[in-house]
């Protein structure tokens, strides 16, 4: 069970989505409508987990990104689940850039639809994965630069997938190819990003990490 604080400002969705993850056996600590009510809610609480919209009151602009970065400093390790209503790239390669990485997704709203993906995020996140949309992760393909430029077409499907947040067995799955194909292309793409494969940091956030921000 997950003990989780909510901010969403939309009282319809924010219901909803208390309902699914309270069907699933997880903990709504508080459902909230501002950032300054996020922050109070998480000091009060100690969630295991913070889901916030991107866009709140009283600006509707980046108020409960800000609120998770603010959040983020304070704890590098408190997991964030942001959710948006549009791909927002400079949005979702803040989020990443905090800390390491790790504990953070970025998802779109239309994502809550499919409930047991959306039930999934969550636990990875608070789990200590980085979980990024499908159409978050192909916008940010588009603008891609040096060094991913060195990566070949099969090694970007790879990273893309494991941005994603695919498993290496999930990423083999979906292309058809064994495990330790994927763990070859994998080592390639370290090598090629200069990540050393005796780095005692998490090789693969960083192989994520430098796909979004590229």
């Amino acid at each position: 069970m997950l003990r989780i604080v909510l901010a969403e400002d939309s009282v319809l969705l924010r219901e909803g989505l208390v309902g699914i993850m309270e069907r699933f056996g997880h903990q709504v600590l508080a459902g909230v409508g501002t950032a300054d009510e996020l922050i109070a809610a998480v000091a009060e609480h100690d969630p295991d987990i913070v889901v916030t919209d991107v866009r709140m009151p009283p600006g509707f602009s980046d108020e409960g990104l800000r609120a998770a970065l603010r959040l983020r400093e304070k704890n590098h390790r408190m997991p964030i689940l942001v959710l948006s209503q549009y791909v927002q790239r400079a949005y979702a390669e803040e989020l990443l850039d905090s800390s390491d990485g790790t504990h953070v997704g970025y998802l779109l709203k239309e994502r809550v639809g499919n409930v047991e993906e959306f039930v999934e995020a969550l636990q990875r996140v608070a789990a200590g994965a980085t979980v990024v949309d499908p159409e978050v992760v192909r916008q940010l393909l588009r603008h891609r630069r040096d060094p991913l430029a060195k990566l070949t077409p099969r090694e970007q499907e790879v990273l893309a997938l494991m941005a994603e947040g695919q498993s290496n067995a999930s990423v083999a799955a979906s292309l058809h190819v064994s495990e330790g194909t994927v763990s070859k292309h994998f080592g390639s793409i370290l090598t090629k990003l200069d990540l050393s494969l005796s780095d005692a940091t998490n090789r693969r956030v960083l192989a994520v990490l430098a796909y979004l921000r590229g």
